[in-house]
């Protein structure tokens, strides 16, 4: 039996308890084992002198005993001093038994491991790995580098390293298949699955740890290529299994999305005009639309849903329309955009958040079981269990980076009915580049509206360090007096809602006291829904100047008279979220600014990402500086699809793979299908993550 067959339990030493923590590592198969890859190496195959050690190394040193006590510093500690004639090393223990103290008397020899560091008596290691060293034998060191693994709880690294060494040890040519096929891996020049294996299980000591660390070596080559290729795939035929399915083809015959267009103040610019004829062609077909629409921040994407929204209500049948957002804030603007221009046209649309009232929810609920509300605004409480729709026709998304394949394909499928699935439109302000794209997106047909409406001025950004904060306050002063509004947005100190909450009330407080001439307000994602509406409509009216938020307002906030912006400690966000937060003013035809508040030393990458959203107010050019600077990771957002979690490749690292990638997946589509099942399982696993979910 292969190894693609064979349970892990058949291995060894592996019984129920150990293969139950295992899969928590997604090991199910002995072949699962081998694709468990290192997350890094360490040199041991070379004995570093004690004297030429420096803090920061990792490295393997030998040395004699020359004393062991126990010592009280706080916390019961064992130390140990070795020496090997160049210089002195102290070895600190927290955690020890009567057993070690007493394996490590004077005058032992050891080899120990660990990383190097400043020490109260000197350089140390905390906690190393250590063996006894017996004087008549010369103990072998390691031939090979060391990788180091993922772990999981119960699972430790010298028990994982020695079953992926056992399944090294079954590795030929039968035991793990290679499903792709010879003609598509030989014209680029990498090695075999078998030899890029066992090379990053195995790398011999000669081989550089620069060159693996940065993941461009063949082997690891080798293996990015599979797994691109195995997500590809299965992405297109995400979107394949999609578009066999029927749908409501969408006429409007009652002419509400032209009504609408003819009712908005404006005319749409060409890039909006062009994707929705895009849109349109998809919704008038029997089959489901699965459209991103990608469009920088203030391009207009909003009007183009609700354009969509009105055809589907205006083909008759009780069809319905759902919009999800990622935040109750965004979901609650969203739901007075769409109710300040649909209800004119006699469409109702409905509200739905997790924090309504018990009695609000019943009726929204109500309400749309029996179809007579036909537009639906709400978060992540569309697709709860008791949320049912009577005919849903089209579903949007907004922020598509916030949410999952799986969640988006769950509302897909709670809007089936008479065999019909609903058409899905998904925006995104975050703009990519095409070839990562068509890569990361590839179950989507893509739209872009590459053009901003008329009027819109470009923002001036500016970077001031936190030592400048009065001058900046001083220029909250001056544009409050010339009658204009500021938002002041707190510092990302860590992920968690309450700190940032605790940040944004004590900046309200001192700005409230510094500039008593001026009315501000507060707004961050602790309060009642109610009061951050409270607090968002009384800014968007006028009655307070200043606006001190936290990051909630990243996404959606329309305030034209907004023409400041102050974004404290900037150094600590990321260019898309910077880009996104920029998008809040300049929203009118007034010049405005964004000042970005920093505090020093700026590391490399703070430097350069506050000098790219400096640069360009371009979202494309900021999209591809932030790739750059950052990986796919923060674009993408690490749950939209597998792609954002790759245990080898790397989306930017290996960007010239993409062409080939997806000129293998036609291949493997048309010619080899029966060797996706396999390749999708050995990398996505088994849950068919991209599969219908039902």
């Amino acid at each position: 039996m292969n190894a693609e067959q064979r349970p892990v339990t058949a291995m060894r030493g592996v019984g129920s308890v150990l293969a139950e923590k295992l899969r928590r590592l997604g090991v199910s198969q002995v072949q699962d084992l081998l694709f468990v890859l290192p997350s890094r190496y360490e040199d041991r195959t070379r004995i570093a002198s004690i004297g030429a050690l420096s803090p920061g190394e990792r490295t393997t040193v030998e040395g004699e005993v020359l004393l062991t006590e126990v010592v009280y510093r706080r916390r019961r500690q064992m130390l140990c001093r070795i020496s090997d004639g160049s210089g002195f090393l102290t070895l600190r223990f927290f955690y020890f038994s009567s057993a070690q103290q007493n394996g490590l008397a004077r005058g032992t020899r050891i080899r120990c491991f660990g990383e190097v560091r400043r020490g109260p008596l000197g350089l140390e290691i905390v906690h190393p790995e250590y063996r006894r060293v017996l004087e008549q034998e010369a103990a072998p060191l390691e031939e090979t580098l060391t990788p180091i693994y993922p772990l999981t709880e119960g699972v430790p690294q010298g028990r994982l390293r020695a079953l992926i060494t056992q399944a090294l040890n079954e590795l030929d040519t039968a035991a793990v298949r290679d499903w792709i096929p010879a003609r598509l891996i030989q014209p680029l020049g990498l090695p075999s699955l078998k030899e890029a294996l066992t090379y990053v299980h195995r790398p011999p000591r000669e081989a550089q740890l620069a060159d693996l660390d940065c993941g461009r070596h063949p082997a690891q080559r080798r293996l990015a290529f599979e797994e691109l290729l195995a997500h590809h795939v299965s992405l297109k035929l995400l979107k394949q299994a999609v578009k066999t399915d029927p749908a409501w083809p969408l006429e409007d015959r009652e002419q509400l999305q032209s009504r609408f267009l003819a009712s908005l103040p404006f005319a749409l610019t060409a890039a909006q005009a062009r994707v929705l004829r895009e849109i349109d062609a998809d919704l008038s077909g029997a089959r489901p639309m699965v459209r991103l629409l990608q469009g920088d921040v203030g391009c207009g994407k909003t009007i183009v849903a609700a354009a969509a929204a009105a055809r589907t209500a205006g083909s008759g049948g009780g069809l319905q329309v759902a919009l999800m957002a990622p935040t109750e804030l965004l979901a609650e603007q969203h739901y007075n955009n769409f109710r300040k221009w649909l209800e004119p046209l006699r469409l109702t649309v409905g509200l739905a958040s997790g924090s309504q009232p018990a009695r609000t929810r019943r009726s929204v609920l109500e309400t749309l079981a029996s179809g007579e509300l036909q537009v639906v605004v709400g978060t992540h409480a569309l697709f709860q269990a008791e949320m049912d729709f009577a005919k849903l026709a089209l579903v949007i998304v907004d922020e598509q980076h916030r949410f999952g394949v799986q969640q988006r394909m769950l509302l897909q499928e709670k809007g089936r009915r008479e065999g019909r699935y609903p058409h899905q439109l998904i925006m995104t302000a975050t703009p990519i580049p095409r070839t990562l794209a068509m890569t990361a997106y590839a179950d989507l047909d893509i739209s872009v509206i590459d053009e901003l409406p008329p009027g819109r001025t470009p923002v001036k950004t500016v970077v001031v360090p936190e030592q400048r904060r009065d001058e900046v306050v001083a220029r909250i002063v001056q544009s409050c007096r010339a009658g204009r509004q500021v938002y002041w947005v707190c510092p990302l100190i860590e992920e968690s809602e309450e700190l940032r909450s605790q940040a944004a009330e004590e900046t309200h407080a001192a700005l409230t006291a510094a500039l008593p001439e001026v009315k501000v307000g507060l707004v961050h994602g602790r309060m009642t829904p109610a009061r951050k509406d409270e607090a968002m409509v009384a800014f968007k009216g006028g009655k307070t100047q200043l606006l001190v938020a936290t990051t909630v307002i990243e996404v959606g906030v329309d305030v034209p008279n907004a023409t400041l912006m102050v974004v404290e400690n900037a150094e600590r966000m990321g260019l898309a979220q910077l880009h996104q937060l920029r998008g809040r003013v300049g929203r009118g035809a007034e010049a405005s600014t964004c000042v970005l508040l920093y505090k020093a030393p700026l590391s490399q990458l703070a430097r350069e990402r506050l000098n790219a959203i400096r640069e360009t107010n371009d979202g494309f050019e900021v999209a591809r500086r932030d790739l750059e600077l950052r990986g796919p990771g923060e674009l993408l957002g690490t749950r939209q699809t597998g792609l954002a979690q790759l245990r080898v490749a790397d989306l930017i690292r290996d960007s010239d793979l993409l062409p080939r990638v997806q000129e293998a997946a036609e291949l493997l589509l048309s010619s080899y299908p029966d060797n996706i099942a396999a390749l999708t399982a050995r990398w996505i696993g088994s849950d068919e993550q991209y599969g219908r979910v039902g």
